[in-house]
């Protein structure tokens, strides 16, 4: 695989992080009912979405650190939840670590010493 496919594989479980985020606290399992302010969670997603959308470099590395606080989340609440919301906190852990997987591999595709070819250990 390439950077380009790490990537995609970062901008689309972005954006799957995102719309599940904003699904899980407005409308399918809210931690009260007709929405709570948790869903402001997201708003640290929608600040890298541009970056990761224009293959930033530094958004990616930033972010990769950032999901495993989604990460967190997503395994604190899949064992403490019960019901829908545990089902959408195993899916919210996946899409996080999937983010982690693109935004880390791509980063380091894109590092300048493996640019410029002078990174023999790759």
């Amino acid at each position: 695989m390439n950077a380009r496919h790490f990537n995609l594989l970062a901008s689309s479980s972005l954006i799957a992080l995102i719309l599940l985020g904003l699904a899980w606290e407005l409308w399918l399992a809210p931690l009260r009912p007709g929405g709570s302010w948790l869903v402001l969670k997201i708003l640290p997603l929608l600040a890298a979405l541009f970056g990761i959308l224009r293959g930033k470099r530094y958004t990616h590395q930033w972010m990769s650190l950032l999901s495993m606080a989604y990460f967190t989340e997503g395994i604190v609440r899949a064992t403490s939840d019960t019901g829908l919301s545990a089902q959408i906190a195993a899916l919210y852990t996946l899409l996080s670590v999937l983010l982690f997987i693109g935004c880390t591999f791509y980063a380091k595709h894109t590092a300048p010493s493996r640019l410029a070819g002078t990174d023999k250990a790759a």
